[in-house]
């Protein structure tokens, strides 16, 4: 590099660093998302929590990029002059094995750390103020492209290894992406999660000060769960709940304590909605107890008839017996219908304490038959669980409050980069 390229780029990345902290001053930030899953793709609450989140940011003023994988339909680079442009990149490398996560994950990144290099050529030369990742899937990059553009790298962990598996990790992958996780929490200038339950398990498990990690909930929109028209949808005596299927959401502790429910409430009928490896598993336990007749499991079901369900449900039921926040009880809460979630970690965060909803002890199908039973009987408890769930909403978890905290761990982080 010669002594005159030399300075033009030092002048460069001068005029860069007084325009980010002009841009810091009044409270426009050019941000950088980085989450594996995003809209039209969502395999879980992360991709609606990013996109949420994106489109609040660009609301309020910030300047936003999403990367994300690739996805049939979509283009390489979305609504380019829009709010929030939508960057993606290829992750399914061909000569790599599908069934192990850790060399597929990390060669994907390596892909996007190069597409995030590129952005400046690919955007009208727009770089970022921070680097925003969401879990370890993206984390390899989100550290890259933190050192390339010299911008504090914020990482959101939505969940970790060790907690998802009751604090006791197997060998293999999860010990692997656990290790992972830690590495992630020493690179990254500031952690956030979206409860207290999830932030004191960062700070213990990984040995992290206090002060760099911050609690910032997930959100929602609850007007894309109103009922439609000026008629109130009669409520019927069904059981709801859906999400990934998976041993650690469950769903085979609902199917038990239908045995009990079907023999307290007439005419009980329950849906289990959602896909997963543990389908088969769950299937046949719903066989074994008998129950075939009143618990139906439908597979996947998009937007539109999830919210027809959640609007006709007598009781929304989140059975997990691990849950680092539940995305799903905020849907659920938003949608007006009566709750009950297991008391455990962000369920129990949540809904303790609000008389929003009923709680009951994790695994336990009796004391969660008892809740279902007590809701489905009791007009005016029901009524009450929703009238106090629909102000919990409104106060805790709109989407302009969660970008709000959101930036604040983001200006902190760049002040703290300028000292």
């Amino acid at each position: 590099m010669t002594l005159s390229n030399l300075r033009s780029n030092q002048q460069g990345a001068e005029s860069r660093s007084v325009a980010s902290t002009s841009r810091v001053g009044c409270a426009a930030v050019r941000v950088l998302l980085l989450s594996w899953d995003f809209p039209p793709k969502e395999t879980g609450g992360t991709a609606a929590h990013v996109d949420g989140l994106s489109r609040a940011l660009a609301a309020n003023g910030h300047d936003v990029v999403v990367m994300t994988t690739t996805h049939p339909g979509t283009d390489r680079v979305a609504n380019a002059a829009g709010p929030v442009r939508v960057v993606r990149g290829d992750a399914d490398l061909p000569w790599l094995s599908k069934t192990d996560p850790v060399a597929r994950t990390a060669s994907a990144n390596h892909a996007f750390a190069k597409l995030g290099c590129s952005l400046p050529d690919l955007l009208d030369g727009w770089e970022p103020d921070v680097v925003h990742g969401h879990d370890w899937r993206m984390g390899w990059s989100a550290d890259v492209l933190s050192t390339r553009f010299d911008v504090p790298f914020i990482l959101t962990m939505h969940g970790t290894e060790r907690v998802r598996h009751g604090g006791h990790l197997p060998s293999g992958f999860p010990s692997d992406i656990n290790s992972i996780e830690w590495w992630l929490a020493f690179q990254a200038d500031r952690l956030i999660s979206p409860t207290r339950f999830m932030a004191n398990q960062l700070v213990s498990s990984f040995e992290l000060p206090p002060e760099i990690v911050a609690r910032v909930p997930n959100g929602i929109d609850p007007n894309l769960w109103l009922v439609e028209g000026d008629t109130p949808v009669e409520r019927e005596q069904l059981v709801l709940s859906w999400g990934r299927v998976q041993f650690e959401k469950g769903f085979q502790v609902l199917a038990r304590s239908m045995t009990s429910v079907r023999a307290r409430v007439p005419g009980v009928q329950c849906t289990i909605a959602g896909r997963g490896s543990y389908l088969p598993e769950l299937q046949a336990q719903i066989d074994v107890e008998g129950v075939n007749d009143c618990v139906h499991v439908t597979g996947f079901l998009d937007d539109t008839e999830l919210r027809h369900l959640t609007q006709r449900a007598g009781c929304i039921v989140i059975p997990s017996l691990y849950e680092p926040f539940g995305l799903v009880a905020l849907e659920a809460l938003a949608a007006g219908a009566p709750l009950v979630v297991a008391r455990t970690g962000g369920l129990a965060e949540m809904i303790e304490g609000t008389d929003a909803g009923l709680t009951f002890e994790p695994g336990r199908p009796d004391d969660l038959a008892n809740c279902i039973e007590r809701v489905l009987t009791d007009q005016s408890l029901a009524d009450e669980l929703t009238r106090n769930a629909r102000e919990l909403i409104e106060r805790n978890y709109s989407w302009d409050a969660i970008a709000t905290s959101t930036a604040h761990v983001y200006s902190t982080s760049i002040r703290s980069r300028q000292r």
